[in-house]
């Protein structure tokens, strides 16, 4: 079950919130009598409630906004007790002053916003011993194991135990706390209003992660990476499960890029299945294989881990061919060539990062005859010498005569929508450009490659393409690729809306 948190300064707006989320099936709410400006009448916000309420009302050292006085603090909460609300927050300091009456049930809480301590198990058995009916455990995680660390507690706990990490670290913990026993997690009303770090919305907990449909037995899969924000893999695998009614749940893992090994071994805990691998991982993550397909022991990168038969991980680089598969699909639409169209074809490649050397690979494997630029001039060379091509320099990247120029840069993505790798004036009328940015679709170099008479294909179709073939690998069955497009495409469309 999620609980979903009202902040509102209104008790009017904190009853339209609660009605509405009701309408969209919320089964819990949580009333924050802290955020409200006049002073709170429970009795108001509690009758004729359409869910089940926790009353929670927090104080400036727990990150609360109340700023009357702690006896008024309390009685308000002895109130609502006697009002009869389903549940009471009361933290864990304060638990021995205000007794048990009716049935309402204590959530006994402790919160630190700091760290998830070295004492955590001390802590929780001091919340066990404050007659609660459930006791309530949040911390911040600084690190990626903190959140295994307060999932093993929830897993083992002999008292309903809502156990969860804080932070980006800490939003898989939120996700996942039910699977292990948690009775309930806590989302918002939505994403604007956070009222704890990493707090999720309650659309994103069911629509993308299906909270409620997580069970002991759901394999966990995910994308890990460094940032890992803004990664739109978890909406298109999540949804492309719940389009094939797959039990499973595709989770973002912020992993920092001296700490991979570790962590996966820390992760072992949650017996993940598989995981899509990106920026600063992919050479990483191909070291820590067992097993790993020719392409990528080539490419010395790798973006996918899965487990195979015996249980050993598999490396696999799906940008390789999702790359090529939309060259060749800009190049020959029909798919009417007798032979490779990259074959011969004279190619220039913007980067020299992880997927600009599986496609530089791909290339040169295609029949391509490839020159690499890069801004900075070491990192092109080294990958030029590595692959065996031809190096130009950024300053000179516009002078060659190409038919097919690829950006594997980030230069022109969200936020940064008016930058370009290339001047348009660079550009050669009928040359293939691809630009393997997908967020935004239409970037400002394939809209002036266009305008120049220019072919191009978007990264759109390469991201899909390579997401479809991880998500082949995860689960064995065939990918949704035309849902796993779409909902990318909508993805898109509400992140350049904010």
């Amino acid at each position: 079950m999620i609980c979903v948190s009202i902040g509102r300064t209104r008790h009017k707006m904190v009853m339209m919130e609660h009605r509405s989320l009701a309408e969209k099936g919320a089964e819990l709410v949580e009333l924050r009598l802290d955020w409200i400006a006049r002073a709170p009448d429970v009795d108001r916000l509690i009758k004729d409630r359409p869910t089940p309420v926790v009353v929670t009302c927090r104080r400036p050292e727990d990150k609360g906004r109340w700023n009357r006085s702690e006896e008024q603090r309390q009685a308000l909460l002895r109130t609502a007790i006697v009002s009869g609300v389903e549940y009471v927050d009361i933290e864990d300091d304060i638990a021995d002053t205000i007794p048990r009456y009716g049935k309402t049930k204590r959530i006994i809480s402790h919160h630190n916003f700091d760290e998830t301590p070295d004492d955590l198990e001390e802590i929780y058995a001091s919340l066990c011993g404050k007659d609660p009916d459930i006791v309530k455990l949040v911390t911040m995680a600084n690190s990626p194991g903190d959140s295994i660390r307060m999932l093993k507690l929830v897993a083992n706990a002999k008292v309903p135990t809502i156990g969860f990490c804080m932070g980006e670290y800490g939003v898989i913990s939120r996700i996942l706390c039910g699977k292990y026993g948690s009775p309930f997690t806590y989302a918002t009303f939505s994403r604007e209003r956070e009222l704890a770090p990493g707090q999720l919305s309650f659309s994103e907990m069911t629509r993308i992660y299906r909270y409620d449909e997580i069970g002991p037995e759901t394999p966990v899969y995910g994308v890990i990476g460094d940032p890992i924000a803004h990664s739109l893999s978890p909406l298109i695998h999540n949804l492309a499960f719940r389009h094939d009614k797959l039990d499973a749940v595709y989770l973002p893992f912020r992993v920092p890029k001296d700490r991979l090994p570790e962590t996966l071994k820390e992760f072992e805990w949650l017996n993940v299945q598989g995981y899509s691998v990106t920026i600063p991982h992919k050479a990483g993550a191909l070291k820590l294989a067992g097993k790993a397909d020719p392409a990528s022991q080539a490419m010395g990168v790798a973006n996918t881990l899965f487990r195979d038969s015996d249980n050993v991980w598999q490396a696999r680089n799906t940008d390789y061919d999702a790359a090529l598969d939309s060259i060749r699909l800009g190049l020959d639409p029909e798919g009417d060539a007798t032979s490779d169209p990259i074959d011969g074809k004279q190619v220039l490649l913007l980067g020299a990062g992880g997927v600009s050397r599986a496609i530089g690979a791909g290339i040169l494997a295609a029949g391509g005859v490839l020159t690499i630029s890069n801004r900075s001039r070491e990192r092109g060379e080294k990958l030029a010498k590595d692959l065996g091509c031809a190096y130009c320099t950024w300053e000179n990247r516009g002078s060659g005569r190409y038919d097919i120029l690829v950006n594997g840069t980030s230069v022109g993505m969200h936020p940064k929508v008016n930058e370009t790798p290339f001047a348009q004036n660079f550009l050669q009328e009928e040359m293939l450009v691809f630009d393997t940015v997908y967020n935004p679709e239409n970037t400002l170099l394939l809209k002036q490659a266009r305008e120049r008479g220019c072919k191009t294909v978007s990264g759109i179709e390469m991201f899909v393409r390579q997401a479809a073939a991880q998500y082949k690998l995860f689960t064995g069955k065939e990918p949704p690729l035309e849902v796993m497009r779409n909902t990318l495409r909508k993805g898109i469309s509400a992140v350049g809306k904010l």
